[in-house]
């Protein structure tokens, strides 16, 4: 896919994509958000700013208050590519978020997820 379509993707439109994938395995929304917000420093309200707002990816994680120093240690294959090879900045933290939400849906432990 064009990493800048991805860029321009609405995050309002990926978030419930990611709640979708995690519900199904038995998690919560309350627990995609608390990893996004992990990754992204943004707290409860500048999250459903950023969805109400239709920020696209490229914005969203511009305005990210702060992003985890521990979000460099994630790392392993996300749709056939590895986080840890992604060259590009962006699309990295992008890989990053998806890494992250597919080990909540797999059942890893939360502490784990956040590398705790």
């Amino acid at each position: 896919m064009d990493p800048q379509r991805v860029f321009r993707m609405k995050f309002s439109s990926v978030h419930p994509l990611y709640v979708q994938k995690a519900t199904r395995k038995g998690r919560s929304r309350d627990e995609v958000d608390r990893v996004i917000r992990w990754l992204t420093g943004y707290d409860h309200a500048g999250l459903q700013r950023q969805i109400e707002h239709e920020h696209d990816l490229e914005t969203f994680f511009a305005q990210a208050p702060a992003m985890n120093p521990a979000a460099d240690r994630v790392t392993g294959v996300v749709c056939g590519v590895r986080v840890e090879e992604v060259a590009d900045p962006l699309m990295r933290r992008i890989r990053i978020l998806d890494k992250l939400v597919d080990e909540l849906a797999k059942g890893k432990p939360m502490e784990k997820i956040l590398r705790s």
